[in-house]
């Protein structure tokens, strides 16, 4: 079982996240990383806002559980929808989320 602090979790709704990974291991290459790719939820962009945060905070709790000492969430829709109640129910937990800069320019 892992320690606390002894990762830090990557999340999306399936695999492409996975160059998010790849970008956290160049920057910080003496990190450990898991994971976790909700295939079986995908694609989350086809459900409701209150579905994404469901599945963003089952997510998190199972990501938590095994020890993650922060979160990126690697996926925009999650990111949109949850990252702000994710926040606020764990404040302790640096929580980075990952979002297409067309949206803030948009909303500009």
């Amino acid at each position: 079982m892992a320690q606390k602090n002894d990762f830090i979790g990557v999340f999306d709704s399936g695999v492409g996240g996975l160059s998010v990974l790849r970008h956290l291991q160049a920057l910080l290459p003496h990190e450990h990383y898991i994971y976790y790719g909700d295939s079986a939820n995908a694609p989350y962009g086809t459900k409701t806002p209150e579905e994404i945060r469901a599945l963003a905070h089952g997510v998190m709790e199972k990501v938590l559980a095994l020890g993650a000492k922060a979160v990126v969430i690697a996926c925009n829709t999650a990111t949109g929808e949850a990252v702000d109640s994710l926040r606020a129910q764990y404040p302790e937990v640096p929580i980075i989320g990952v979002e297409p800069a067309v949206k803030p320019a948009v909303e500009r």
